[in-house]
């Protein structure tokens, strides 16, 4: 198991690597617009279909499925990218890159409560020896957190947004909202 392990960890790696510019920009990615449901958009997509098709024959491939959650979410389907990125957190509860993604697909889907809800179990779950290489996933998802906090409890908010700064303290968003709260 543990072989699997490093094998999704190095292909979540080159997947961040590869488009790690559609993970950080969750603050300015279009959802689909269209009024097709979801999955109709993903029913007739090769890749999906064939991905489906390993996990089926091995439903623990969790490499596979990482792929698959990736190619829902390349093809913005939401439900299943999330439902997929679950199903990793089961099999693998400590590798914190499916928390992150499981926000990051809830957060497209304007599901704001369970995108807040993941961000927190990504912010649990990443190690200590692995907080250098996650400094920018960190900083948005403190970011993220202090932002729906600041009505509800700016206490709170505070403290995630200076966190969010430590991690990243080029953040303009994140410069933004930590003086709006310490006005």
């Amino acid at each position: 198991m543990k072989m699997a392990k490093m094998n999704v960890k190095n292909l979540f790696l080159g997947l961040m690597l590869v488009g790690g510019v559609s993970f950080m920009n969750a603050q300015t990615t279009q959802t689909n617009t269209n009024n097709a449901p979801a999955s109709s958009q993903t029913a007739s997509n090769p890749a999906i279909d064939g991905l489906k098709k390993q996990i089926e024959a091995n439903p623990k491939d969790t490499e596979s499925l990482a792929k698959l959650a990736t190619a829902y979410q390349e093809a913005s389907d939401w439900t299943n990218a999330v439902e997929t990125w679950k199903k990793i957190s089961v099999l693998l509860p400590d590798w914190a890159p499916s928390y992150y993604s499981q926000a990051y697909a809830y957060q497209s889907a304007k599901d704001d409560a369970n995108a807040k809800i993941a961000y927190e179990k990504y912010i649990a779950a990443v190690k200590p020896e692995e907080v250098e290489q996650n400094k920018k996933n960190l900083a948005y998802a403190y970011f993220y957190i202090a932002f729906a906090e600041q009505k509800t409890d700016p206490s709170k908010a505070k403290e995630h947004i200076a966190k969010s700064l430590q991690y990243d303290p080029t953040n303009q968003d994140a410069i933004k909202l930590s003086k709006a709260l310490n006005s």
